[in-house]
């Protein structure tokens, strides 16, 4: 798929909602994972394969938009290569953790300024989620972890959210810190 057939699926994915896993809901190389709404912001995680690369290799993409007007706005949006078999649920022994992060970006949401300070963005992150996990917690907002496990947050502040792995009875199991680290290194 391009990525203008990639844009308009996400689109509609954003009209219609994440069908249920294992329902399809578009084309053959394009399976959508995750989808988060916050006020006039979304992200979409899809998992997709080009027929004419090698066989077997899939990309996981994240794009970002912008609600304007009633329309939403694609802001961009990228990716990597999938890990082995993308959809399958892994324990936390397994991840090294009940959260991994594996990519997320940041898009740039009014463009269409004048001048170049005052840029507001649209930060997003793509996880996994251990199997033990049942829903993620940021802020306010609860995200069902479907069952292949793949979560996709998006925020608007600069400050960056903490991310609470909870188990189906509402228990946290562990918080993911997204701000990043410096490493200091102190001399010898």
């Amino acid at each position: 798929m391009n990525d203008h057939e990639v844009n308009e699926e996400c689109l509609r994915l954003l009209r219609d909602g994440v069908p249920p896993a294992g329902q399809g809901g578009g084309t053959v190389p394009f399976l959508p994972l995750a989808l988060d709404v916050d006020g006039d912001i979304a992200v979409v995680t899809v998992l997709t394969a080009d027929p004419g690369n090698v066989p077997g290799e899939a990309f996981i993409d994240g794009w970002t938009f912008h609600r304007r007007g009633g329309e939403w706005m694609a802001l961009g949006g990228g990716g990597g290569s999938a890990p082995a078999e993308p959809l399958a649920r892994r324990s936390a022994a397994e991840l090294g953790a009940h959260l991994r992060r594996y990519g997320g970006g940041r898009t740039v949401r009014n463009g269409d300024r004048l001048l170049p300070w005052g840029a507001k963005y649209v930060n997003q992150v793509r996880l996994r989620a251990a199997a033990e996990v049942a829903r993620v917690r940021v802020g306010r907002r609860v995200i069902d972890v479907p069952p292949h496990g793949h979560v996709a947050v998006v925020w608007p502040d600069r400050r960056v959210p903490n991310i609470e792995a909870l188990d189906a009875g509402g228990a946290i199991l562990d918080v993911l810190d997204l701000a990043p680290r410096v490493a200091v290194t102190q001399p010898a």
